[in-house]
C-alpha cells in the first residue's frame, strides 16, 4: 500500500560526503514527519534526522552541523546530505515516515536500508 525505497549509499573516504534520497509512494493522503535512523554493528537504532510537515526539523548531536535533512514535497521524497563523514558514521540508515493513508488512519512506515560505509 505505502512503500518507502532508499537509495545513496555507498562506500566513501573518510571527510567525504553522501546524499541519501528516500521515495515514498503509494496511497497517501498526508505525510506528518520523514525521518532517518541507523544502526551499526553491536549497537542499538538511532534516530539522526527528523523533518516535519511543516518543516520543523531535528538532529542528533553528533549529526548537527555536518548533516543536513531536507525534502521535496511533490516527490513526497526526503534527503540528507552528510558530509565530513568519519567512521563513527558507518551504519545501515533507514528511512523513516508516519504516513496516513485515506482511511485516515496515519501508520509508520520504515525503509529497506542503506549500507553507508567510511573507509580509506
Amino acid at each position: 500500500q505505502v512503500q518507502l525505497v532508499e537509495s545513496g549509499g555507498g562506500l566513501v573516504q573518510p571527510g567525504g560526503s553522501l546524499r541519501l534520497s528516500c521515495a515514498a509512494s503509494g496511497s497517501i493522503f498526508s505525510i506528518a514527519s520523514m525521518g532517518w535512523y541507523r544502526q551499526a554493528p553491536g549497537k542499538q537504532r538511532e534516530l539522526v534526522a527528523v523533518i516535519s510537515n511543516g518543516g520543523m526539523t531535528n538532529y542528533t548531536v553528533s549529526a548537527k552541523g555536518r548533516f543536513t535533512i531536507s525534502r521535496d514535497m511533490a516527490k513526497n521524497t526526503v534527503y540528507l546530505q552528510m558530509n565530513s563523514l568519519g567512521s563513527e558514521d558507518t551504519a545501515v540508515y533507514y528511512c523513516n515516515a508516519l504516513i496516513s493513508d485515506y482511511t485516515f488512519r496515519p501508520s509508520t512506515y520504515w525503509g529497506q536500508g542503506t549500507q553507508v560505509t567510511v573507509s580509506a
